[in-house]
C-alpha cells in the first residue's frame, strides 16, 4: 500500500476510522459529541457520519433529550450488523457464547454448553457446537465475523494451530485449517489459560496492571505471561507450562498418569501433580475433609477455617509461585481456576506468606476477579477484537 501523507483521502479515512473506534468503545453519541471527542468542526462530523452511513457501517440508534429545541439523533454502529463466537472446549463439554459485535464487554452473550456425545473429531464437534449456540441465539451462522476458540495445550505460534493437548488427543496440526476450511469465517485457537489472562487483563484483578502471570488451578493447572499488556508465548508456544516444573517431593514430569478426579492423563510428577486435584484431595483427606472433589475441599477448609490445610496447599502453590517470582518479577500474580475462586483471599493471604519466606521477590497476589466463564469472557474478547479490527479497516476506501 502506497503512503499519501496529508492527501485529502487518507485525512477523510483517518477521521472515520478515529469515530467508528469512538462508537465502538462508547456507544452511540450525537454528532456534537463525536465532534467534540474527536476535536473535528460540526462540517467534517457531518460529513463523516454521512459516509459511515451510506456505507452501512453506522445508523441512527435513537435520540437524546437535551434543552430547548429538538432532540439530538445518536448514531451508533448498527446492533446485529455482525456477531462473533467463542468457545471453550473441554474433554467432556464445549461452551459456545454468541454476542453482538456491540456488546463491548461481552457480557450479553447468548451461552450454549453442549456435550460432545463422543464426538471427538474437532471440526465435527466445533460445527455442531456453533449451530446450536447460532440457533438458541437466533443468530444465522453466516453473520458471524470472527470464531475464537479456547483450548487446552500448546500452540505453534507461527501458524497458530495446535501442536498438542493432554485431554484432546484429536486436536493436532492441522486442525485449524479443517476449521478455517469448513466454518468459511476467520478462526483463531488459543490456549484456554491465555484467553483466561486476556479476561483478567479487561475485566479482572489486573485491569491497571502492565506485568503480571496467572496460574490457573482447575482441571489441569497451567499459567499465562502477560507483558506490558501483550502475552508472552516463547520461541515454541510453550511459556507457561508450568506444570512442568520440576520441584522437591515428587516425581520428575517424565510420565502421565489418569486423573482420578477428572478420567483424563495427567502428569505423573512435577508441579502439576504436587497442586493438581488429586493431590489436593489427597492432602484434604489427611487433614480430615471428606468433601468429594478438591474445589470443595478447600472451600471446606475456607469455612471451617482448617488453617492446616490451607497452610499446606499454600506452601505447595508457593513452589511454583517463588519460580515465577524469581525468574519474571511481575507486579501482580492472579490466582484463577475454581479452586483459587474457592480458596480466596484466605488462600492467596497464605501463598503471600509462602512465597515470602522463600524468595527475595514477592509479587502481590491476587484471586480472579472475572465473573462466569473466564476462558470463554477471553475468548468472546479475542472475536471481539479481531472483528473490531475488521470493520475499522474497512474504512479505508480502494
Amino acid at each position: 500500500m502506497s503512503r499519501r501523507p496529508g492527501t485529502p483521502q487518507l485525512l477523510r479515512e483517518l477521521n472515520d476510522r478515529a469515530a467508528l473506534e469512538l462508537l465502538l468503545d462508547t456507544g452511540p453519541l450525537t454528532r456534537a459529541q463525536i465532534g467534540e471527542r474527536t476535536g473535528l468542526s460540526k462540517v467534517t462530523a457531518s460529513q463523516l457520519l454521512s459516509r459511515l452511513q451510506e456505507r452501512g457501517l453506522i445508523g441512527l440508534v435513537g435520540e437524546q433529550a437535551g434543552g430547548r429545541g429538538p432532540n439530538a439523533a445518536l448514531y451508533g454502529v448498527i446492533p446485529g450488523s455482525a456477531y462473533v463466537a467463542g468457545l471453550d472446549v473441554g474433554p467432556n463439554s464445549v461452551t459456545v457464547g454468541i454476542t453482538d459485535i456491540t456488546d463491548i464487554t461481552g457480557s450479553q452473550a447468548t451461552e450454549v454448553t453442549v456435550d460432545p456425545n463422543g464426538q471427538a473429531e474437532p471440526v465435527r464437534v466445533v460445527h455442531d457446537a456453533l449451530a446450536r449456540a447460532c440457533a438458541s441465539a437466533g443468530v444465522a451462522e453466516a453473520q458471524l465475523s470472527a470464531v475464537v476458540i479456547g483450548t487446552p495445550g500448546v500452540l505453534d505460534p507461527r501458524t497458530g494451530d495446535m501442536r498438542f493437548a493432554f485431554d484432546l488427543p484429536h486436536w493436532h496440526e492441522g486442525v485449524l485449517d479443517g476449521l478455517r476450511t469448513d466454518l468459511r469465517r476467520p478462526v483463531l485457537i488459543e490456549n484456554d489459560v491465555n484467553l483466561v489472562a486476556i479476561a483478567e487483563r479487561e475485566y479482572g484483578a489486573a485491569t491497571d496492571v502492565e506485568d503480571f502471570c496467572l496460574i490457573w488451578i482447575d482441571r489441569g493447572v497451567g499459567m499465562a505471561i502477560m507483558l506490558s499488556r501483550r502475552l508472552y508465548r516463547g520461541r515454541s508456544g510453550g511459556a507457561g507450562e508450568i506444570g512442568y516444573l520440576p520441584v522437591p517431593g515428587v516425581p520428575l514430569p517424565d510420565s502421565v498418569r489418569e486423573s482420578q478426579s477428572w478420567g483424563t492423563p495427567a502428569l505423573a510428577g512435577g508441579f502439576g501433580s504436587l497442586v493438581g486435584a488429586d493431590a489436593v484431595v489427597d492432602l484434604a483427606r489427611e487433614h480430615g475433609l471428606s468433601a468429594p472433589n478438591a474445589v470443595d475441599c478447600v472451600a471446606a477448609a475456607v469455612s471451617s477455617a482448617d488453617s492446616g490445610f490451607l497452610d499446606e496447599l499454600a506452601t505447595r502453590i508457593s513452589l511454583g509461585v517463588a519460580s515465577v517470582g524469581i525468574v519474571l518479577d511481575p507486579e501482580l500474580l492472579v490466582i484463577a481456576g475454581e479452586l483459587g475462586r474457592a480458596g480466596g483471599s484466605q488462600l492467596a493471604t497464605r501463598i503471600n506468606r509462602a512465597v515470602g519466606r522463600i524468595c527475595p521477590v514477592t509479587p502481590h497476589i491476587a484471586v480472579t476477579e472475572v465473573d462466569g466463564n473466564p476462558v470463554l469472557r477471553g475468548a468472546l474478547y479475542a472475536a471481539l477484537e479481531r472483528a473490531r479490527e475488521e470493520l475499522l479497516d474497512s474504512t479505508a476506501t480502494t
